[in-house]
This record gives C-alpha cells, sequence and structure tokens, in this order.
C-alpha cells in the first residue's frame, strides 16, 4: 500500500484555490505599495542628504532606481514561484512500497494539481487521489482502466478489453500472478493499480476511483537528490 503524507490544504482545498490566489496577489499589491511609498521616501532622503553634501544627486539617483529595479523584480520573482508551488504543484512525501519501483518508500514529488483541467486522465497516468473508503487519505497509483473499459486479469498478465497490456514499469519480480475476474469501469471511474502487484492495496480490493476523488498527477521525484526524474 502506499499512502501520502500532504499539507493540510491539500486536497480539500483545490476548490478554493482561485480565491487563495485572489488572496495572494492582493497581499503582494499591498506590499508593492508600501515598498514604494517606503522607495519614495528614501529617494527624497537621498536628495537631501546628497544637497547638504554638496555632492551631484545623479550618481545616488541612479544607485537608488537600480536597487529598486531590482528589489521589484526579486519581489515579483519569489511572487511567481510562490504561486506555482503552492497552486499549481504540490510538494508530497510517498508512504509505502507499492508504486516501487519508480517510486520508493519516503520519497518526496510533486504533483500537478491543475493539469487535470485541461487535458483528460490517461491511462498510465500516476494519480494521487482520496481513498473511496476514507477520503481523509490520499492514495497514488497508476490508471490502468479508463471508463467503459472491460479489465481483467489472468496470470498477472492485465487484460483491458480483451486484450493484453504493455506494463514496462512492472518488473517480472513484481508481477502478482493470481486471477482477477472480469469488471466493467463505470462512467466518471478508473480502475487503479499499484506497480508493485504483490503488495498493493488497490482497485481489486476495494473498486474503482470516482473522478471527483482524484486531484492530482505525479510528475517530479525531488529528494532524496539521487532519485531526481520524471514520473513516468
Amino acid at each position: 500500500m502506499v499512502r501520502l503524507t500532504v499539507p493540510n490544504s491539500s486536497a480539500g482545498s483545490d476548490q478554493n484555490s482561485p480565491d487563495k490566489v485572489v488572496q495572494v496577489w492582493h497581499g503582494a499589491a499591498s506590499l508593492w505599495y508600501k515598498n514604494r511609498t517606503e522607495l519614495q521616501r528614501c529617494q527624497e532622503r537621498i536628495k537631501l542628504s546628497a544637497a547638504d553634501e554638496g555632492k551631484d544627486t545623479s550618481t545616488a539617483q541612479r544607485w537608488f532606481f537600480e536597487t529598486r529595479y531590482w528589489l521589484r523584480d526579486l519581489i515579483l520573482s519569489v511572487l511567481l514561484a510562490f504561486i506555482v508551488i503552492v497552486f499549481l504543484y504540490q510538494p508530497v512525501q510517498v508512504e509505502g512500497t507499492s508504486m516501487m519501483p519508480r517510486l520508493e518508500n519516503h520519497e518526496r514529488i510533486f504533483i500537478n494539481k491543475f493539469l487535470y483541467r485541461f487535458r483528460p486522465i490517461e491511462r498510465g497516468d500516476v494519480v494521487v487521489f482520496r481513498y473511496p473508503l476514507d477520503t481523509s487519505k490520499s492514495y497514488i497509483k497508476r490508471v490502468i482502466g479508463l471508463p467503459g473499459d472491460d479489465i481483467s486479469i489472468r496470470d498477472g498478465r492485465v487484460l483491458v478489453n480483451g486484450n493484453q497490456l504493455r506494463e514496462p514499469y512492472v518488473p517480472p519480480g513484481y508481477v502478482d500472478d493470481q486471477n482477477f475476474s472480469p469488471v466493467h469501469v463505470e462512467p466518471n471511474h478508473y480502475f487503479v493499480l499499484g506497480d508493485h502487484r504483490t503488495s498493493s492495496n488497490d482497485s481489486r480490493e476495494w473498486g474503482t476511483v470516482d473522478r471527483q476523488y482524484i486531484y492530482g498527477k505525479a510528475v517530479l521525484v525531488y529528494w532524496p537528490l539521487g532519485q531526481i526524474g520524471w514520473v513516468n
């Protein structure tokens, strides 16, 4: 079984993301206005100081404006990075071994929370979802069956609509040789499996996943550093 450790604002906060973005932008605008006011005051002090000392104010002003633009760019860059990480990509920690060998216990990954707003879920995607039997928990599995598919397993080989599914992500030592009776994937539901079939708690045990429970796609392992790479 693989679970995910996610921040408290993870799955249930997706519906409020637009409001949070607005709040962040309002806060940034307020911060920029305060900084601009302070910078204007600093500019006046620089002029007065230079005038009192009999110096040319052009050099001081040039230095001031260069610093001002640098500070502006820094604030905007930090704000943009914050929005991307918090509202588009979310860091989570993998707990368990059912997605081995691609994802190992305690690895940290980024999930894309907005991708499925623009394209459908595809077979082979590694998705993050709320566990149907306890929505306070988050699981990560691979999508095997799409709505309308007929899924069965024979001697460890997954059959989709009667055809064997090619699964290069499942090494021979991770295959479960048990059979699984055919099931039909209902509309707006997905049949999911862990890559480590002998240790995965998945759709074979508790059925398909409703689309409304799927809130992200695993895209990148970022820790440990030796395992950095895209999740395929």
